[in-house]
Parts: structure tokens; C-alpha cells; sequence
């Protein structure tokens, strides 16, 4: 067999492809959450004239512009690949994808670019309502397109809707049935509020960085914090609920898939235990040294302590996905889940004493978790994608009979290219994104203007806006 460095061509297609994709999922992950979060800002600076809005506006669009530039670069070199690597994927089960790929261009792509320059440059140029209406285009854009991609990922992951012809192409048969699969709600929602969760947990990050510098009277700094604690104590627990209706579906759907995130090589006819850790050995068809809760699994999933479940015992061998990878990264999405919905109680807690901006402890959680929901989608991706094998149309079309007909040598040496390239450019892309948010939002924030009318500042007194005032000067005449 065609090999490069161990692995065949198949192996390393697919290595290749889950690179560039987490590459890229973090910033429409970014995206779609920070443009949300734009236009409620600039809502609430046209609402109140309340400066510390426009600051926090003006901080986040420029790291918003950066993270959707690098979306998009991620995204056409990611598409790339189903041709070079995936062309009898691309070949057969394009008149089913190609048409929704095509959807999302048409509709949200075009809608996205074509208020994006407005959102960026016109508030000087238009006014304020237009663009307002650009902000709210940009953002209702970014969830279009996250709806056309989710359902054509969730139409490979629960297929309907379509016939197979001689040739062997999936043949479109019910638009609607293939657009609004089975899984696709669950997926669109619990992955549309891991967007917002994850944006809520990189500006609360930022935020608490600020805080724990001594810029507790910064307006924008306690503007964004409080914000984005409010974000995490208020969608922390619906994401719990909306995961716990996807693994249902998915149980319904794909019950390997569930099998092997819950660790569970063999049946169990009267109530399956929650196994909370362990080492998964396939070969031997057991999780090895197991932590377990007696029938907590089957209430989980059954909402019933006795009811059976089925394990891997009743699948096929040659149709098991890889179950310590799906086992793991199904702990680390869990796990980081119930640390958020932590940090949103918590800082509930200090909010109500009135200590959400004297809480070191709570700020120093705030930063750690900062990065966490970017793990969390990443590790939910790997989840849904690898419990899928060993198909790439769920029960269809095999993994192993969708790649294109290269040798793994080359398939190796573009791998080995991209690793570089990406962390060379996109690693400038992220320093320079860390770079911008290093700084607090200022009262000379590049690019704020405010309009005529009455201004008022948030939580701050004109002592603390004169100290405020003679540090910015002092940094300029500096």
C-alpha cells in the first residue's frame, strides 16, 4: 500500500481536511457572534448616546473585519479540496451539495459583502439608520450563511431526500426534505449559540484582562465585561438543553455515533451507566479503569433510568467510528460546557453583591475561559465529524470510496505545506488580532465620532472622566 509517513493517501486527505477546516471554523465562530454583537452595540449608542457603546463599537469592528478577511481566506482554500482530494465525493454527491453551496453564495456571502464596506467605513458617509441597517444585514448575513453550511453538513449527516442513479450520484428528489433533514435544527441551534457563547467568552476574556490591569473605570472595559457576563449566565444553561435535544436526535439517527461518544461497547438491557472517564479500548471492546454513574446514561438520553441501550456490540465492526477520539472530544465539549455555564453562575453571584468589578478570581476564570469556546467548537466538530465514519454520507457513501485518485506522497507534501503556511499567516493574523485587543477601549478610540446630541457615560463620575481624559492626553503628548 501507497504510503507517506505511515499513513495512506485516505488518512491523509482526511488529516488535511480536518486541519483546514478547525483552521477556518474559528473565525466564522468569531464572526457570526462578534456581528450580533456590533449591531447591538450600535443600537444602544443610537438608544442612549451613551460614548462607551460607540468606543466598544469602533474597539470590535476592527477585529471583526480581521477575523471575517481570514473566514473567508480559510474558507475558498478549504473548498479547494473537494476537488483536489475529494473529487468523487464532489462528483457524486454534488447535485445534491453543489446547489446549497451555490444558496449560501447567492444570499448570504453577497449580503454580507455587500454591507460590509458600509458597517466598516459609512458612518461618516451615510446615516445613522443605514447604517444601522448595514450592521443588522452583516449580522442576519453571517447566520444565513452558517444555516445553508449547517444544512448541508447535517444533510450528510442524516440524508433524505434523494435517489441514487445508475452512475452512482445522488439524485435530488425532495428540496425541502434535503434542506430541513432530520438533524438539522438541533444542529443549526446548538451550533448558532456556541457562536455566540464562544464571542461572549472572547469579550468577557478581554474585558477581564483590562479589569485585572487596574482599568476598573474605564467605561468600555466594564461595558464589555458586564456584557459578555450576561451572555454566558443567560445562554450557558439553553446550550446545555439544546446539546442534550441534539444527542437525542442523534441517538434516533446515529446511534453509533452516541455509542461511541458514551463509550459503550456493550448493551445494556435494563439501564446503561454515565461512564465520566477512561480509556477506550476498541480492539478489546471496553473502556479500561472507568469512572461510571449507575444508569445515568439511560436517563440522560431515554430520560429514563431503566431504559435499554444498545452498544457497539450490535454494530458491525467495519461500521464502528474511532471511539476514543469521539469519546474524548466529547468530554472536552461537556466539560467546557458545565466551566462556562460555571463562570455565568458565578459571576450572577458577584453581579448581585455588586462586586462584578471587584472580583479578581472571577476575572482571573473570565481569562482563562477566554479561548475555551473556540476548544469547545472545535472538539464538537471533531464529535460530530469522526463519529460519523465511517461514512462521508451517513449509511450512503464511504469514506474510503470518496477520495480522488492521488498518492500519498502528494497528498503528505500539500499537508506538510499548508501546516506551514497557515500558522505563518494566520498566526501573524491572530498575533495582530491579540495585539488590538491588548489595549483598553479609549476615549480617542481610532475612528470615534460622536454625533450631535447629548452624551452620557455609563457608571462612570466626572472625576473619573477628567483622570480618564488627562491619561489619554498624556499618552498623546507622549
Amino acid at each position: 500500500m501507497d504510503t507517506f509517513l505511515g499513513f495512506d493517501a485516505v488518512m491523509l486527505a482526511r488529516m488535511q481536511f480536518g486541519f483546514t477546516v478547525a483552521f477556518h471554523f474559528i473565525f466564522p465562530a468569531i464572526s457570526i457572534g462578534l456581528a450580533s454583537f456590533l449591531a447591538v452595540l450600535n443600537a444602544l449608542y443610537l438608544w442612549t448616546r451613551d460614548e462607551a457603546y460607540l468606543r466598544l463599537f469602533k474597539y470590535w469592528l476592527k477585529i471583526f473585519a480581521i477575523s471575517f478577511a481570514m473566514g473567508v481566506v480559510s474558507g475558498i482554500v478549504m473548498s479547494y479540496q473537494f476537488g483536489t482530494n475529494w473529487s468523487v465525493f464532489s462528483d457524486l454527491a454534488g447535485p445534491v451539495i453543489g446547489p446549497l453551496m451555490a444558496y449560501e453564495v447567492l444570499t448570504a456571502f453577497f449580503l454580507e459583502a455587500g454591507f460590509l464596506g458600509i458597517m466598516i467605513f459609512g458612518r461618516d458617509k451615510v446615516g445613522p439608520g443605514l447604517h444601522m441597517f448595514a450592521c443588522l444585514m452583516v449580522a442576519v448575513g453571517t447566520a444565513i450563511s452558517a444555516t445553508w453550511i449547517l444544512s448541508v453538513n447535517s444533510w450528510m449527516q442524516t440524508p433524505q431526500g434523494f435517489s441514487i442513479a445508475e452512475n452512482g450520484q445522488f439524485v435530488p428528489e425532495d428540496w425541502w426534505a434535503i434542506i430541513f433533514n432530520p438533524s438539522f435544527p438541533y444542529r443549526l441551534a446548538h451550533t448558532l449559540t456556541a457562536a455566540y457563547l464562544t464571542t461572549a467568552f472572547i469579550v468577557g476574556g478581554v474585558g477581564a484582562w483590562h479589569l485585572l490591569r487596574g482599568r476598573r473605570e474605564n467605561p468600555g472595559v466594564r461595558t464589555m465585561f458586564s456584557m459578555a457576563m450576561w451572555m454566558a449566565a443567560l445562554v450557558a444553561p439553553l446550550q446545555i438543553f439544546l446539546g442534550d435535544m441534539h444527542g437525542i436526535n442523534t441517538l434516533e439517527h446515529q446511534p453509533a455515533k452516541v455509542m461511541a461518544m458514551e463509550g459503550h461497547f456493550d448493551s445494556h438491557p435494563d439501564g446503561a451507566p454515565l461512564i465520566l472517564f477512561g480509556l477506550p479500548d476498541q480492539e478489546a471492546g471496553e473502556v479500561r479503569y472507568s469512572i461510571e454513574i449507575p444508569k445515568l446514561s439511560s436517563l440522560i438520553l431515554k430520560h429514563d433510568l431503566n431504559a435499554p441501550l444498545a452498544g457497539l456490540d450490535t454494530i458491525p465492526d467495519d461500521e464502528e467510528p474511532p471511539v476514543a477520539v469521539v469519546f474524548w472530544s466529547f468530554r472536552v465539549m461537556v466539560g467546557l460546557g458545565f466551566a462556562m455555564l460555571g463562570v455565568g453562575l458565578w459571576s450572577l453571584w458577584a453581579r448581585f453583591r455588586g462586586r462584578l468589578f471587584d472580583a479578581p478570581w472571577l476575572h482571573r476564570a473570565a481569562l482563562v475561559m477566554g479561548p475555551s469556546g473556540l476548544v469547545a467548537v472545535i472538539a464538537g466538530w471533531i464529535t460530530t465529524e469522526v463519529g460519523r465514519q465511517p461514512y462521508v454520507v451517513y449509511g450512503a457513501l464511504r469514506t474510503a470510496e470518496s477520495h480522488s485518485p492521488l498518492g500519498a506522497s502528494a497528498v503528505g507534501v500539500s499537508l506538510i505545506a499548508f501546516v506551514v503556511i497557515y500558522f505563518v499567516i494566520f498566526g501573524a493574523g491572530i498575533a495582530y488580532i491579540l495585539k488590538l485587543m491588548r489595549h483598553a477601549p479609549e476615549r480617542g478610540e481610532r475612528g470615534v465620532r460622536v454625533e450631535p446630541g447629548p452624551i452620557r457615560t455609563t457608571g462612570i463620575t466626572p472625576q473619573q472622566q477628567m483622570r480618564e481624559d488627562g491619561h489619554d492626553m498624556a499618552k498623546e503628548g507622549a
